[in-house]
């Protein structure tokens, strides 16, 4: 059976999206079979960074309503052939997303699939709490500013309380990705340190990407960063996060800075 990785925040815009199309991509590569679901419902960007935008024929709600079987709404990626997208719906509302119907396509996924990758809506609404309901894992995408990591706060709260894992008396491993990080604007006081994120949100570190262009330019050509420029910044800091997602053991080193994290920063103990 595979492992369901629900990436999540509070905030929109952090980089959850992105996130899950570098991730699943990485893992795909250390020939795992992934898949990608975009939860979004309404808005729908996985598909577009996925560059699988203009082969989207059926979605997650077509299946959950019955129009739709599983392998129909599933798309192959054309660079590796054991990464697939289950994108959103576009036309529709996340009502459409019942309980019911999302525990059938997660049962269904992790019988196919090494690694179930579920993109969240930003918020703590329907559509969030669905992403993370079936989750054994959670990456807790947060950027290094006051109001992003309040809001990841909270979602660790509800991943606490709102997960079935939860609701047997189990705790759901929890990990946090740093996105756009500067050592420079750190160092300043223009947003903050490493050291602080993890202060207020104490869970184990699974990766810091720094803040690049790279990014934006993978997502322009519709490819994930670590497809795009495998040997760039921020895909070697999603390569490596990937590993310790998978169990792997690796020393974090903050970009721009030379000294490496241990002690609390880099156990894998589940918070």
């Amino acid at each position: 059976m595979g492992k369901v990785v629900v990436v999540t925040s509070g905030k929109g815009g952090v980089g959850k999206t992105t996130s899950t199309a570098a991730l699943g991509a990485a893992l795909a590569q250390r020939n795992e079979k992934v898949v990608v679901v975009d939860f979004d419902v309404g808005l729908r960007n996985l598909d577009l960074i996925m560059g699988a935008e203009r082969r989207v024929v059926y979605d997650i709600v077509n299946v959950i309503q019955g129009d739709a079987k599983l392998p129909q709404a599933l798309i192959r990626d054309k660079r590796l052939d054991n990464l697939f997208l289950l994108p959103a719906s576009q036309t529709r509302d996340k009502d459409a997303l019942t309980p019911e119907g999302v525990e059938q396509v997660m049962a269904d996924l992790k019988r196919y699939f090494d690694w179930v990758i579920c993109d969240s809506p930003a918020g703590i609404e329907r559509g969030a709490t669905l992403a993370m309901r079936h989750a054994d894992m959670a990456v807790v995408v947060t950027n290094p500013e006051v109001s992003s990591v309040r809001d990841s706060d909270r979602i660790i709260g509800l991943l606490d309380a709102k997960t079935m894992k939860a609701e047997r008396g189990e705790r759901i491993e929890k990990h946090l990705l740093l996105t756009r990080y500067d050592a420079n604007r750190a160092e300043r006081g223009d947003m903050l340190k490493v050291e602080d994120v993890l202060e207020i949100l104490s869970i184990p570190l699974i990766g810091i990407i720094p803040e690049s262009s790279d990014v934006l330019r993978a997502s322009n050509i519709g490819a994930p960063v670590t497809l795009a420029d495998a040997k760039s910044a921020p895909a070697m800091a999603y390569f490596d996060a990937a590993r310790r997602l998978a169990g792997e053991d690796l020393p974090i080193t903050i970009p721009g800075e030379k000294r490496g994290i241990f002690g609390k920063i880099f156990g894998r103990k589940a918070a």
